[in-house]
């Protein structure tokens, strides 16, 4: 795969102008430093046996550059928030701010209404955010500026930022939302247009490339456990108790796999990266079956992708242009019902979907500081000029990733890899169904 990765970063010209950050060069001083554009993290760390070294793949460093493209008492910049909500939205929208505003000086700075759709000119205009508006959004869930899903024209979208005079836009949002920022981005570069487009990786999903963590995963997960804590002690309840729950994850299991191993009191997580088997003497439903017998309670968590294959596709695409799934929590609650009847046991099921509950939370310290983090690089990038690029979590540093690289694939769980075994400990399920 790395071979393959095209790792350079589009520029919009050279940087003529100073930075107003108070760093150096200088090490060893205790000031901090800026980042020469020519510092790179390596792309493989692991070394397998037998497996060549890949020395030729590298990420360009994020941070602040000591000469800047832009401007920053003549910029504008703008922030549009995409897609569903996810805990964190409001923190990068402040930190976004506060490294313009404070750091970098820039007075003119906008918020894009309804995402994507507030770059048309038939949405609400942007506001012209102040101090003031964002003193204690940071405490909140959701996003002062609300999202929306759906693609809009590219064309008009850029004639957009042209017509507002919008030098930096910096895009949040998904997988989705990085597809519409390459679009836009290739029809400024089309045009020849000085305006920067730089992404900020959002989704409790955590299925973004060469992102370890993106932000609002980690307060998704710490939201879920006490759901599945609570699903826990309805199950025991009850007589034959079953606790239910299905989490997002379209594609990716990484919010059901994490919630589980949080918890601790899980006994299956269903996942899109493992097909299910529900029938046969190794299938999911005689397992469930031996373990009520014996336990007399159990708890299941199910990934909204998961399972697909069993039930009919829908045929139907949603706002964003993604294959709407069958529901495989109503699925599994009608089978597991009709097995357990056929079975004549006794079944207390409780089926529990609390999706839109877990997006909608306020971030905790850990996603606090990663959408600080995201926000302030996001920031840094556009401000020299770097464009058509997505700030990326790899090896431990924040680097700048090619927004075309980072939509190529979606993340998704090795079942060989740790959290999945990890999966397995915790759970006591077996490591497939067949």
């Amino acid at each position: 795969m790395a071979s393959f990765l095209d790792t350079t970063i589009r520029t919009l010209g050279p940087c003529r102008h100073e930075s107003p950050l108070a760093l150096n060069d200088i090490e060893d001083d205790e000031i901090a430093n800026f980042v020469s554009n020519d510092t790179r993290i390596r792309y493989q760390v692991e070394i397998l046996p037998g497996k060549p070294e890949d020395n030729e793949t590298f990420f360009e460093k994020a941070g602040p550059r000591q000469h800047l493209f832009f401007n920053p008492a003549r910029t504008r910049a703008a922030i549009a928030t995409c897609g569903g909500l996810c805990p964190g939205l409001n923190n990068v929208i402040r930190s976004t701010f506060l490294e313009l505003y404070y750091n970098y000086g820039v007075r003119d700075i906008l918020g894009i209404r309804y995402g994507y759709m507030g770059l048309t000119f038939k949405a609400p205009p942007p506001i012209k955010l102040r101090t003031e508006d964002v003193d204690d959004i940071h405490r909140t869930g959701g996003t002062i500026l609300s999202s929306s899903r759906g693609s809009h024209d590219v064309a008009e979208m850029v004639d957009f930022l042209v017509n507002r005079e919008i030098d930096i836009l910096i895009c949040v949002g998904g997988d989705g939302t990085m597809h519409g920022a390459h679009a836009i981005a290739e029809e400024i570069a089309r045009r020849n247009l000085p305006i920067s487009i730089v992404g900020v990786p959002k989704t409790i999903d955590n299925d973004i490339q060469f992102v370890r963590q993106t932000f609002g995963y980690f307060s998704a997960i710490e939201s879920a456990r006490d759901i599945l804590d609570g699903a826990h002690y309805e199950s025991k309840g009850t007589p034959n108790g079953i606790g239910l729950v299905k989490l997002m994850g379209r594609d990716s299991g990484f919010i059901a796999a994490g919630a589980a191993i949080a918890s601790q009191e899980v006994n299956f997580v269903l996942i899109p990266e493992i097909p299910i088997q529900l029938d046969g003497p190794k299938g999911f439903l005689a397992t469930l079956y031996r373990r009520m017998t014996e336990r007399h309670h159990a708890v299941i968590v199910a990934a909204e992708g998961a399972g697909q294959h069993l039930m009919a596709k829908r045929g139907e695409l949603d706002a964003s242009g993604n294959e709407k799934k069958a529901d495989i929590g109503i699925f599994l609650r009608e089978k597991i019902t009709a097995y357990f009847k056929e079975k004549k046991t006794e079944l207390n099921l409780k089926y529990i979907d609390p999706s839109y509950i877990i997006r909608s939370v306020p971030a905790n310290s850990q996603d606090a500081r990663l959408c600080d983090s995201y926000a302030r690089n996001a920031v840094h990038a556009a401000m020299a000029g770097k464009t058509d690029v997505m700030i990326g979590d790899w090896n431990g540093y924040y680097v700048h990733v090619p927004i075309p690289v980072a939509v190529s694939s979606r993340k998704k769980i090795n079942p060989e890899s740790d959290i999945w075994r990890a999966v397995i400990s915790a759970t006591g399920q077996p490591h497939s169904w067949s």
